[in-house]
């Protein structure tokens, strides 16, 4: 599957919890590791649903902000697919 089409099928399906992970990220509150399986971390806090985390960056939704090696743990950041996904819910918010 490309990751377009899972973006948009994830974009689609975002619960309240994918999307309130998506807001601490625009709010820069998450870091996120790198990884092939990347794990969230909300106020240095790792994630308590870590599916969501990998399902967001694996559906292109989310990303590191900076580069790093394998384990190094960078500020997560959102893709133009990611802001995407919460335009609507951020104005209706």
């Amino acid at each position: 599957m490309s990751t377009a089409r899972s973006a948009q099928t994830t974009t689609d399906e975002l619960n309240h919890r994918a999307v309130s992970m998506l807001r601490a990220v625009v709010a820069g509150r998450a870091q996120i590791s790198c990884s092939s399986e990347p794990d969230l971390f909300i106020d240095n806090v790792p994630c308590c649903d870590q599916y969501t985390a990998h399902m967001l960056a694996h559906a292109g939704l989310i990303e590191p902000a900076a580069r790093g090696v394998v384990g190094d743990v960078v500020p997560a950041q959102l893709t133009a697919a990611g802001e995407a996904a919460i335009a609507p819910a951020t104005a209706a918010a």
